[in-house]
């Protein structure tokens, strides 16, 4: 019996282990989109055709940043203003636990995110990532709303 709880034990180890070798590079951002807690609506909060990276290095620091489709230079404020909410970066140390990686994020384009930590549900598939975040308040949009990402990556190197 004691036997079978360390192999199980070494089977956790080793999935973390895996998680953290295989998430290991840089990725591209493919789609983004927001669930609504209340109403179960998706939206591309990012519009169709989304850019960024995500780069997790074999150190444990990690960089984001993703934007939304068809951004332009802003004229004035209120463009500029507008422009936050087509961005999302971040930079910080992760680390693995289970199949999630857990950020501690030293700068954000977000202020009240830096000193936080962040942690996304991830699924590697080959050269293919899903990652979901946890329902939370996001500055960008939702007005005050619970919401939730659910993003895809492509690794790229």
């Amino acid at each position: 019996m004691p036997r079978a709880h360390a192999q199980s034990h070494d089977q956790t180890d080793r999935t973390d282990a895996s998680l953290a070798d295989r998430i290991v590079g840089t990725w591209e951002l493919v789609s983004y989109k927001v669930e609504d807690k209340e109403t179960g609506q998706l939206i591309d909060a990012m519009g169709s055709t989304p850019r960024g990276r995500a780069i997790f290095t074999r150190d444990g620091w990690v960089a984001f940043n993703l934007e939304g489709s068809d951004r332009t230079p802003a004229t004035n404020e209120a463009e500029r203003a507008a422009l936050m909410k087509s961005l999302v970066a971040y930079i910080g140390r992760y680390r693995i636990e289970g199949d999630q990686w857990v950020t501690s994020v030293e700068t954000a384009w977000a202020p009240d995110w830096v000193g936080t930590e962040q942690r996304r549900t991830v699924r590697l598939d080959g050269d293919d990532a899903e990652v979901t975040t946890p329902w939370r308040v996001m500055p960008n949009w939702g007005a005050g709303r619970l919401s939730r990402s659910l993003v895809r990556f492509k690794r790229v190197r």
